[in-house]
This record gives structure tokens, sequence and C-alpha cells, in this order.
């Protein structure tokens, strides 16, 4: 079972019982992390033994000695115990606690599953994945992300229809963290019935037709007083910054440049959604919404822009984001207000 696995190839495993003896949890999503770890302690102790045979400590509070009581400790009225270690990022790769792990992975005692994680950023260790199962934990791509929180949504005793479901992630974003916290809120605000758009956008305080995206969709559609009017709104919402937003609408306004050089290149323009998708498909970006409304929208929006134009446009979403990163230059509405008004004068389409 030793080797590289994604989240879906391990939850499923883990849920099916086949358990490993060591596992290595890396990448740059630590709630799906927690998820596994979840997953891997309901299968393997049974919960009037986890008292006595689970154990979860920090790679900083361990030196080789304790290490090897903790892994080499037999489990107590059960078959197996399980020891968790976060952050063994901690351990410099020559430290002897390192290396006292790195033996134990070559050669786990078969009563103890092993979880060890690796914070977000930095190159997994070598010696530890080699023996471990080994799990690259990565953000959800925005195709996977609505079937997510269907499911944390059913876990948490709550029903979102379909659209309410793509509200609330256009207005939270893909943090997977914010989204559990606003299900958090609905679950206790609410007695099990299935929430539509209206119910979930007056919970969070987002109207639909103010998300960011649809603000940087207005912005590519080059409708000026939308993107302006909803502004305020859109940046006064929890978790949305200035940042978040040029960051959004640099991807669409690449997106919609990539779709008019499929025009220039004669795609035909009823095939240009299907064709932008696929493109979306391959480059799975975190940060876009629901994919096919996207690949609609750059479709619709790239007649009425040139590439020149569009070129220009990027580059001041970029400047944009440099001064919104500064500390001397004006507020973030200012800001923003400015970068419309610029692709606005940018040369439309004739």
């Amino acid at each position: 079972m030793a080797g590289s696995h994604n989240f879906d190839t391990a939850y499923r495993a883990i849920r099916d019982g086949k358990l490993a003896p060591v596992y290595y949890l890396t990448g740059n999503e630590d709630l799906l992390k927690q998820e596994l770890i979840d997953c891997l302690v309901g299968q393997a102790v049974d919960a009037s033994t986890r008292d006595f045979n689970l154990d979860a400590r920090s790679a900083t509070d361990l030196d080789p000695e304790s290490f090897t009581a903790l892994v080499d400790t037999p489990p107590m009225l059960a078959d197996r115990r399980v020891v968790i270690i976060r952050n063994v990022d901690q351990w410099r790769k020559n430290s002897k606690v390192h290396q006292a792990a790195a033996r134990y992975v070559a050669n786990p005692s078969p009563t103890t599953i092993l979880i060890m994680t690796h914070a977000a950023g930095g190159d997994p260790h070598a010696d530890f994945g080699r023996g471990a199962y080994l799990v690259k934990v990565d953000a959800l791509s925005a195709e996977r992300l609505p079937k997510w929180v269907e499911r944390d949504a059913v876990r948490l005793g709550i029903s979102l229809e379909p659209a309410a479901v793509h509200h609330l992630i256009d207005s939270v974003g893909a943090d997977l963290t914010l989204l559990r916290m606003e299900m958090e809120k609905l679950a206790a605000a609410t007695s099990g019935e299935t929430l539509d758009v209206q119910q979930v956008a007056e919970f969070v305080g987002i109207r639909r037709g103010e998300t960011p995206h649809d603000w940087a969709l207005a912005a590519i559609a080059r409708d000026l007083p939308r993107a302006i009017a909803i502004l305020p709104t859109v940046l006064n919402t929890a978790g949305v910054s200035g940042v978040r937003l040029v960051a959004l609408l640099g991807t669409h306004l690449v997106g919609v440049r990539l779709a008019r050089a499929l025009l220039a290149s004669r795609t035909a323009p009823g095939r240009l959604p299907g064709a932008l998708f696929q493109q979306i498909r391959k480059a799975r970006p975190l940060n876009l919404g629901d994919w096919k409304e996207a690949a609609a929208a750059w479709a619709n929006a790239a007649p009425g822009w040139t590439l020149d134009g569009l070129n220009d446009a990027v580059q001041e979403a970029y400047d944009a984001d440099r001064a919104l990163k500064s500390t001397t230059i004006a507020d973030e509405s200012d800001i923003l207000t400015d970068l419309l008004l610029r692709l606005h004068t940018r040369k439309a389409a004739a």
C-alpha cells in the first residue's frame, strides 16, 4: 500500500478498512488531512478503548526515546493503536529523532498505525515518503468543491439545494475552513429543512448577484456601472480582500484572452464554450467557481475585446495587485475602482 496517493484514493481505502501501518500526510489542505485522520481513527480504534490506544503529539515535543516509546507501546484491550505526530516538517533531516522515525517507517510495528502530518508548504521528507502510505492532500478543485460542501452539509445535518451550494461557494470562496464555519452557522440556525439560495444568501449576508464572481464577471463584460455599484458590498464581505478580487479578475481576464485567441484561430462561436471548458479542466484553477459558467462568460465577453486590449488589461490587473500589496498607496476601494475605469477605457473590438 506504500506509494503516493491523493485524498480520494486514501479516503476510499481507509473507509473500506484497507489500512497501512504508516501514513504520511502532506500538501496544503490541512482540513482534509484532519478528515483523513478522523476516518483512520474511526476505522482503527474502537471508541471504547480510544482513551488507551490513541496518542497525538507535536513533532517538536519528541526526542528519539519518546518517539520510540510511543510507536512501540502495545495496544491495550485491542488489536492495534494509533499514534498521530503533527508537523514532522519541524524535524531537521539530520536530527536524531528524524533518523529514529525514518528507521521506524522502514520497519513499522504491526500493532501501531502511525500518522505523520507535514505542514503546508515545503517538500516532504523523502525517507518518510518511501516507506509510508504517502498522501498529497491539496486544495479541492472547483469541480469537486460542490460535492465536498454537499457531503459536509449532510454531516452537519443540513441540506442545500444545488444553486444554494454554488451561491455559498461563490460568496465564501474555496477556503474549506471558512465554508465549514458558514455551514456550522447554518446548521445551528435551521431545523433540518432543505435551504434554497435566498435562505443561504440571508445567512451569509451576500445577496445573489453580489458575490466576488459576479463582480469579476461584470468587469470582463465591460459592465462598468454594475461592477462599480456592487464593489462596496463585495469588498465588505467577510474573507474578501482587494488582493483576492484582483486575483479572481486576473484569472477571468486570462480566460477571456484565451477565448479571443480561439476565435482568432477560427474556433466556431458555437463551439467556444465547450473548448474553453476543456481548457479549464486541464488547468484546474482553484478560484474560478462554476467552470461551465466561467467558460460561457468568457465566450460571451471575448467578442467585446481586442487581444491588445486584453494584454493591457492583464497588465493593469498586475499593477493593481502590486498597489494593493503596498502600504503607501490609496485604500482598496480606490485602487479597484481605478482598475475598473482603466479596463473600461481599453479599446473594445469593432
